[in-house]
């Protein structure tokens, strides 16, 4: 069921019911003209209480844990199947909810719909091992679900990042209690009700939303939550990571990113200026993976920059519904003003700003908060509005001399999402691709994703792996499991 109507306040998903929230009103805004689009009541520490004690009940007692692997995959494919049924209606409510393009929300959708029909194959064939004995008795390795498990998602990609950690927590047995951002709550909730419809068993996904400072914090916290799965930023990442070390939880921390594309002297460099462009304007630029820092070869750096700075004023910036656009409105007023503040730092640090550093003129403009694409360039690589994540449509170009330099600053950062490498050559593009530091690296493509494929960062970019086969484990406690086959008793208490 599609939540349409903005007059009435939206119910949240807490113990299987839908129902008001105990906390404060708030609304969320499409970003395009700042109209409200949905009004809900945000959950308090009472519904954060009673969504996870029920999910815990849940898996104790609806059977879902205890499911043959088989079964929940049926009930994983069968979500997949209602979200491409409704994939125009939700990718429309995705735009709504965040202001992104309609082309890219239907990428999204489709993204959440094949993430459950990955997980529920994964799950189907999901292996344990019997291990090679050392004695006399077998050995095996199975895993148990965990219990309760929390995804923290973000604002910026809801219903694919929701996906992406619902999915494999459910495939493994768990029950969810899902926290989406507090200014894009709806794609949670409409996910939520998919599941419940395709056979969830009642209590094992709940949504409660709210400010993460409150709500985030209290299902951290709770001593029934045994995983926590949070995408966002590095400062509330590490907060997580506090209050899990005391709680000897496990995390998965999937935060920030600075990341370096590189563009050496035997580029293809009509592939590597519109890959660029991609890696850093697609989404508004609001991309942890977004390849902000550009780093070409001195010998091509005036040439490239000039073709990159026309072509970024060319991209069409504009209504989200247009099925033409390719940068819609950022997240927030108050999100543009950081964006703007940064350029701001940049020119005081000495930037020239080769193309954008403003908002768009025109009627279109004037209530949605949009941002023009920014190239700057005249920085060294210690300045801070190169070292720091901006998560916005700004790229910061500096040249290189050589393989040692461009590695030097490349690595110089204190994250370590992803990169970029553009170049003809094989073994440079092997060399390069094994020395930079990243969690994934792109070579003559850009922000491309698979889930069969593990995605995370290093350093300030986070902790654990999702996606890939073997990301169900993430959502599982393992157990090694001893057979005795001596015939005779152990000799020690003879």
């Amino acid at each position: 069921m599609l939540l349409t109507d903005t007059q009435e306040l939206l119910p949240l998903f807490i113990a299987g019911e839908r129902r008001l929230g105990r906390g404060a009103e708030s609304e969320t805004f499409y970003p395009a003209t700042g109209e409200a689009v949905g009004r809900l009541r945000a959950a308090d520490a009472a519904d954060v209480e009673e969504a996870i004690t029920a999910a815990d009940h849940a898996f104790r007692h609806s059977g879902w844990a205890q499911r043959k692997p088989h079964e929940r995959a049926a009930v994983l494919h069968r979500v997949a199947a209602l979200i491409r049924q409704r994939a125009e209606p939700l990718a429309q409510r995705q735009r709504q909810d965040n202001g992104k393009p309609i082309s890219e929300t239907r990428a999204l959708v489709a993204s959440a719909a094949g993430t459950f029909q990955f997980f529920a194959a994964a799950c189907e064939t999901f292996e344990e091992q019997i291990t090679p004995s050392r004695g006399d008795f077998m050995t095996m390795s199975v895993y148990e679900p965990m219990g309760v498990v929390a995804a923290i998602t973000p604002w910026n990609s809801p219903i694919a990042s929701e996906a992406q950690k619902m999915a494999p927590a459910l495939a493994a047995g768990n029950s969810v209690v899902v926290k989406p951002a507090e200014v894009t709550p709806l794609m949670a909730l409409e996910l939520a009700a998919i599941c419940e419809e395709a056979g969830v068993p009642k209590g094992v996904v709940s949504v409660v939303c709210g400010r993460g400072s409150v709500i985030g914090d209290a299902i951290t916290r709770h001593p029934l939550v045994k995983r926590v799965s949070f995408t966002g930023g590095t400062t509330t990442g590490k907060h997580i990571a506090r209050i899990a070390a005391d709680k000897m939880m496990p995390v998965s921390l999937e935060l920030g990113g600075k990341s370096a594309t590189m563009v050496l002297e035997d580029a293809d460099l009509d592939h590597a200026v519109n890959g660029v462009l991609y890696g850093i304007f697609s989404s508004s630029g609001e991309s942890c993976i977004a390849g902000s820092r550009l780093f070409v070869a001195r010998k091509l750096y005036d040439a490239f920059l000039d073709k990159l700075a026309t072509k970024a004023a060319a991209l069409r910036v504009g209504d989200p519904a247009d099925e033409r656009t390719q940068m819609g409105p950022l997240i927030t007023p108050r999100h543009r003003e950081t964006i703007e503040s940064y350029v701001a730092l940049g020119q005081s640090e000495g930037a020239r700003v080769l193309t954008g550093g403003k908002r768009p003129q025109g009627a279109l403009f004037d209530k949605g908060n949009y941002y023009l694409p920014t190239i700057l360039d005249g920085l060294t690589n210690s300045a801070r509005t190169v070292q720091e994540e901006i998560f916005g449509p700004v790229l910061v170009a500096i040249p290189f001399d050589d393989e040692a330099d461009l590695l030097a600053q490349a690595n110089d950062s204190v994250y370590a999402l992803a990169a970029g490498i553009w170049t003809r050559d094989y073994k440079k593009a092997w060399r390069i691709g094994r020395a930079v530091q990243a969690g994934t690296v792109w070579i003559n493509t850009y922000k491309q994703f698979s889930i069969s494929t593990p995605f995370g960062g290093w350093r300030d970019s986070g902790l654990g792996r999702e996606k890939g086969r073997l990301g169900i484990q993430q959502y599982m406690e393992q157990k090694s499991l001893y057979w005795g086959l001596n015939e005779a008793p152990l000799a020690w208490a003879n």
